[in-house]
């Protein structure tokens, strides 16, 4: 075993040298031997197949043939040169054609002209008969029959690293050379346990096999190996960090249950709560009452209830003496929960502060002072809670709510504001798959509210075409006679696009050409108004003086007018499906039927239709999140805040969630039986562990 042959440099590999070890570092980050045995295939071509000129079908993704020549060639002049061999089996011929290098492959077939050639590429239709572009081909030959009847690895590639000699064909060569080399140079990294109860094959033996398969049956071996160990070790940080944090950080204890809670509950409850809402309150209360520091992820869909069950964790707060923040990234939002939580606790003696970027001088010195010496109980504001000014006489409990818009660093500066760090609950209304949330989230305790608030309609979704425009405008016209209000939102992807910013105000002024005063009254709203003025609109729609509001993205999030029943999105095929679902939250919050109405243009990509129908399908915040998890992948979902958690190498969270499962709870077990990884058969894995994190990134936390 030898770590210094995996961290041997590129450039030292045979037939590598320093030119294209340059490029392997520039273009794919490759700079160790580990590196390039890690750098995995992302599919396998079945060499074992052959098939005849008459099975081709266009739908086939590539093809392997087996027949001759019968004739060759060289059509056009010079530089527009491009060679043509006819190729024959005995059920029929097609062309195979190169466009560059058209000498160069005279020269290769020419002295073969009488054998058999295998043939392998992709076939495409044109002028009536198949063709070949740029196929690989070799004459029938005992040592390549023997390769195909092999699995080949196909390996990303760029166009520097093809200038190289290194297409999926020259990276593949480098990586035989490697495998050659790593007879006994791969250290074991998980334990004999672990190994023998799944019944896996070695590490070196996993890289043999990914890179160069000997069968269907060991290809699946090496890559549940290999996809195992990359899940096993991301969860085996993440629980060592809660365990550690949860050692070195005690918390305030809340022992009791007091007036504030439970006069609220008895009297003044707006609506019953859901079993959900009750289990996740009791989750809350135990850890609050553990004497540890609580860090609680809260997902629930939009209008779940969230808010009311962070209100009674704040009133368990004020039941034992402590103060408690609600932060939220945007003021519209802030504003939101204060108007909220101060119309449920208007009965109480409790005395609640809003803290914006807009509070005015006076105010804030009021506030401060106020917090300091304890007369404010609650305070809820955006990230002007950060700031060092901003000091609580006795902080016990952050509730943060949208906590992906917030960075790390900032989320840990509220720790900073009582002499133990108060307790962290930290609220989603996007929901999360599971297997992305044990992942990114992994050091944390989850709680889901996975029940809606008895007596809601469900909201009616439908899929509109630019054509339908003046049924759709028909059916707003209805619905504002029966006294409902309208949303139409535009995508602004950012605010300085002049053809988004062109689609806003090109839709606004049909929609007040179509609407017109005084029977209809328009707002509109986005990101490049001042902030006084975007209020100004807001408040004007909230309080009903306008009937639909015309807005970007800005009413994602924070805006709640029970009366408001249609949402109208635009150019829908450019939002993603968590976003979509987000805007569609913004209706069905009164009693009345409501309705999404997504337009899009006739030209919908495969996916762009998926969304949409999987929009009309389903409410379903989370099955909504799975099929957004395989359409956009872990790492766009989880944006650039979660950085380095979902770098992975070869495992895919939409695909491999049953390996996850089984590497956490391996975690789990091994951690609660050996918590130090002292003992002697697990020093494989601590040493692993012990490098991953003296080379890697910490992975991204949460609180």
């Amino acid at each position: 075993m030898s770590s210094n042959f995996l961290n041997t440099p590129v450039e030292y590999l045979k037939n590598v040298g320093p030119q294209k070890a340059d490029v392997l570092k520039k273009e794919l980050h490759i700079f160790r031997y580990s590196d390039l045995l890690t750098f995995y295939p992302f599919r396998y071509v079945d060499r074992t197949k052959f098939y005849k000129v008459r099975e081709i079908t266009e739908d086939l993704p590539y093809v392997q043939l087996r027949g001759k020549i019968v004739s060759t060639k060289i059509v056009g002049v010079k530089r527009s040169q491009r060679f043509v061999a006819t190729f024959a089996d005995d059920t029929g011929k097609l062309e195979l054609v190169w466009f560059q290098g058209a000498k160069w492959m005279v020269e290769k077939i020419k002295p073969h002209f009488t054998n058999e050639f295998i043939v392998f590429g992709k076939p495409s239709w044109f002028n009536g008969a198949f063709n070949i572009s740029h196929p690989e081909i070799e004459p029938v030959s005992e040592e390549n029959t023997t390769l195909a009847s092999a699995l080949q690895a196909v390996y990303n590639s760029t166009e520097k690293l093809k200038a190289k000699g290194l297409d999926t064909r020259g990276i593949a060569r480098v990586q035989k050379t490697l495998n050659a080399l790593i007879r006994n140079n791969i250290p074991e990294t998980l334990s004999k346990d672990i190994m023998e109860r799944f019944q896996m094959v070695s590490k070196e033996e996993a890289l043999k096999q990914i890179h160069f398969p000997r069968n269907p049956e060991m290809l699946r071996k090496a890559e549940f190996r290999l996809k195992f160990e990359e899940l096993f070790f991301i969860q085996l940080k993440l629980l060592k960090q809660k365990g550690t944090r949860e050692k070195t950080y005690r918390g305030f204890a809340f022992s009791r249950v007091g007036d504030y809670f439970n006069s609220f509950y008895s009297k003044h409850l707006p609506f019953e709560l859901t079993n959900a809402q009750k289990r996740v309150i009791k989750e809350i209360r135990l850890d609050m009452g553990s004497g540890k520091q609580m860090n609680r992820l809260l997902q629930g869909d939009v209008g779940s209830g969230k808010t009311l069950v962070a209100l009674m964790s704040i009133l368990i707060a004020m039941d034992n003496g402590f103060q408690a923040c609600l932060m939220a990234p945007t003021e519209i939002l802030a504003n939101q929960h204060y108007e909220t939580i101060s119309g449920m606790l208007q009965p109480l003696d409790i005395n609640i502060g809003l803290l914006t970027g807009s509070t005015k001088a006076k105010e804030r010195r009021r506030i401060h002072e106020q917090l300091q010496n304890g007369e404010m109980h609650i305070l809820i504001g955006t990230h002007a809670l950060l700031e060092d000014v901003v000091q609580f006489k006795n902080i016990g409990l952050v509730v943060i709510d949208e906590q992906h818009r917030f960075g790390v660093a900032q989320r840990a500066k509220m720790w900073e504001k009582n002499t133990l760090s108060p307790h962290m609950l930290i609220m989603s209304a996007t929901p999360i798959p599971r297997t992305l949330a044990m992942t990114l989230y992994g050091d944390l305790d989850i709680s889901v509210i996975d029940e809606l608030p008895p007596g809601r309609k469900a909201i009616q979704t439908v899929h509109r075409f630019d054509n339908h425009r003046d049924r759709v405008f028909g059916f707003m016209k209805e619905q504002i006679a029966l006294g409902r209000q309208i949303y139409v939102v535009y995508p602004l992807i950012k605010e300085s696009e002049k053809m988004d910013y062109k689609d806003l105000m090109d839709g606004y002024e049909s929609i007040v050409r179509s609407f017109p005063l005084p029977q209809y009254n328009v707002s509109i709203v986005h990101g490049q108004m001042k902030a006084d003025a975007k209020d100004y609109e807001m408040q004007r729609f909230v309080k009903g003086e306008t009937n639909i509001m015309v807005a970007t993205t800005v009413i994602e999030v924070g805006v709640n007018v029970p009366n408001a029943s249609v949402m109208v999105i635009e150019s829908a095929e450019r939002f993603g499906l968590s976003q979509l679902h987000q805007l569609r939250g913004r209706v069905g919050r009164g009693a009345e039927q409501s309705y999404c109405i997504l337009m899009t243009s006739f030209k919908l990509s495969s996916e762009g239709r998926l969304r949409m129908e999987t929009m009309c399908r389903t409410n379903d915040g989370f099955e909504i999140a799975d099929v957004d998890l395989k359409l956009r992948g872990p790492g766009d979902m989880a944006g650039t805040m979660q950085s380095g958690v979902l770098d992975l190498n070869i495992a895919d969270l939409a695909k491999d969630a049953q390996i996850l499962h089984s590497a956490r709870n391996i975690a789990i077990e091994l951690l609660s039986e050996d918590p130090n990884l002292e003992k002697p058969e697990n020093s494989n894995i601590a040493y692993q562990l012990a490098i991953s994190n003296a080379t890697q990134t910490n992975w991204s936390r949460i609180s």
